[in-house]
C-alpha cells in the first residue's frame, strides 16, 4: 500500500493495477473437426469473481477445459500466473493437466462430479492434491465446513447417498480444498431447485480469495448480477463484455 497518495484510487483502477491470474490471448479450441472457441481473449485479475453467462453449447465449458489442457485440440495463449499452459497442442487431451493443477488451478465441473463409494471427508481429503495442501488440509477442511455447513454431520457418510445439492457441495468442496490461485467453476446451480441454487451460490461468494481469483459459468444470470465484478457473456464461442 502506497501512504502518499493523495487519494484512493477508483475501484477500477485498483482492479486494473491487481496481478494477473489468467491472460488468454487468441485462443481457439475444439474438439476433433469441431471449432467451439474462436480467438478468444480474456484476462482475470487477483482478487476477482468473475461470471461467464450464456446458454449450453456456446463454450463455457469448453474454455475451462482449454485451461486446464482437457479439450481435444488447442492453440494460442494461457497464461497461468505468468507461465504459459496453452500454445498449438494436438497431444491427448489431459495429458499435462496435473502439471497445471501444481500451477494452481482448480477445476470444478459440471454435475456432482463425486465418487460414489467415498465419503464426505475422503472427498474433501482427494481434493488436498499438492503437497501444500495436503499438510494444511484439516485447517483447510475447518475453513470450508464454515462456509458449507450442512457437510459438517455428513463427513462420514457415503457421498452416493446423499441429496443433489448436498452432492453438489461436496464437489465445490473438494475443489475449494485444493492449493489453487484460480478457481473454474462450471454451472454450480445445474439441476439443482431454486432455494438450493441460492445456497450454493451464496457459499461461493464467503470464500475468501486471497490473492486468487474465482471463474463462475452460468446459465442463469440472476444468481449472479450484483455479486461479482465482471459480468461477461459468451455466445457462439466468443466473449462479449469488458475483458
Amino acid at each position: 500500500m502506497t501512504l502518499a497518495l493523495a487519494e484512493s484510487p477508483s475501484a477500477a483502477d485498483a482492479a486494473s493495477a491487481a496481478p494477473e491470474v489468467l491472460h488468454i490471448a487468441g485462443l481457439s479450441a475444439g474438439y476433433g473437426p469441431l471449432t467451439v472457441l474462436h480467438d478468444l481473449d480474456l484476462v482475470v485479475r487477483a482478487g476477482e469473481r468473475l461470471a461467464l453467462v450464456g446458454l449450453n453449447g456456446h463454450g463455457k465449458t469448453t474454455l475451462f477445459r482449454a485451461i486446464s489442457g482437457l479439450t481435444g485440440w488447442q492453440r494460442g495463449s494461457i497464461r497461468l500466473r505468468g507461465r504459459e499452459v496453452g500454445g498449438e497442442r494436438t497431444e491427448g487431451p489431459g495429458r499435462h493437466t496435473h502439471r497445471i493443477v501444481r500451477l494452481g488451478l482448480a477445476h470444478m465441473p459440471q454435475g456432482d462430479a463425486i465418487f460414489p463409494g467415498l465419503t464426505v471427508a475422503q472427498h474433501l481429503d482427494v481434493g488436498a492434491y499438492t503437497a501444500a495442501a495436503w499438510r494444511a488440509r484439516r485447517q483447510r477442511r475447518d475453513q470450508l465446513l464454515e462456509v458449507f455447513a450442512p457437510l459438517r454431520p455428513l463427513l462420514g457418510a457415503v457421498a452416493g447417498t446423499l441429496s443433489g445439492g448436498e452432492r453438489r457441495m461436496v464437489s465445490l468442496a473438494r475443489g475449494l480444498m485444493a492449493d489453487a490461485v484460480l478457481y473454474l467453476v462450471d454451472e454450480p446451480s445445474l439441476g439443482l431447485a431454486p432455494i438450493v441454487s441460492i445456497g450454493v451460490v451464496d457459499a461461493l461468494m464467503k470464500i475468501d480469495l486471497g490473492a486468487g481469483a474465482m471463474v463462475i459459468a452460468e446459465q442463469n444470470l440472476s444468481l449472479l448480477a450484483g455479486r461479482v465484478d465482471r459480468v461477461l457473456n459468451m455466445h457462439a464461442g466468443r466473449i462479449k463484455g469488458n475483458q
